[in-house]
């Protein structure tokens, strides 16, 4: 943001009021500040397909869960490298912080490494047990490795914690639809769409539907 304190008006309105208008301009700009990091806003956007408007609001300060979704857009807008540095930064965390561990399993995800992916993953989940997105980046890798049945348990536990959660229901719909568990499928995705109505999956996970209920 640029500043509103110019130089050569500073002699003609005075010093001190030049620095007032900078603190009412900081202030004004605060509360803005905090809703661009607060991880509900932040993923509301990500859930309507705003990835762009996700990687501008999370600064390198940003808090984890913010730094994650936006990780997530960059991998959805096809910034592959982007993200893997978002994901460094998550495992720079302290040792046996959950997020550190989910930094890395984004990480060696993008590397296509699904095992120590799902390792990594499950040591998050070992250091915050209560920690939805742990589950979440478990489901993630699990699925990479093809593992339906317990990727769909690792989204069921993420929702289960945060029932909020979004594309926890939407891949774990995927997951159920896998593991062929239609009716579980269905549940899922009839949540997803409650809570996201604007998200770019919304048609393909329409079509499942019909495509399951036998309708055209």
């Amino acid at each position: 943001m640029a500043w509103p304190y110019n130089e050569l008006a500073a002699p003609l309105i005075g010093e001190d009021v030049m620095r007032k208008l900078v603190v009412a301009a900081f202030l004004a700009f605060l509360p803005a500040l905090a809703f661009a990091q607060d991880p509900v806003e932040v993923r509301k956007m990500f859930e309507a397909g705003k990835y762009q408007q996700v990687v501008e609001a999370a600064p390198a300060e940003a808090p984890p869960a913010v730094l994650y979704t936006a990780a997530q857009s960059q991998q959805k807008l096809g910034a592959n490298d982007q993200a893997i540095e978002i994901y460094r930064r998550l495992a720079e965390l302290p040792e046996g912080d959950a997020w550190r561990f989910i930094g890395q399993s984004g990480q060696q995800l993008l590397e296509d490494n699904a095992d120590a992916a799902t390792e990594s993953a499950r040591q998050a989940v070992n250091a915050n047990g209560e920690l939805p997105e742990a589950h979440y980046q478990l489901g993630l890798a699990l699925a990479k490795a093809q593992n339906w049945n317990e990727a769909a348990a690792a989204f069921d536990r993420a929702v289960e914690i945060d029932p909020s959660l979004a594309y926890g229901h939407y891949y774990g719909g995927l997951m159920h639809y896998r593991a062929k568990h239609p009716d579980r499928m269905a549940v899922s995705f009839e949540r997803f769409l409650k809570l996201a109505p604007e998200a770019p999956e919304r048609p393909e996970v329409l079509q499942i539907m019909r495509t399951i209920r036998g309708r055209p």
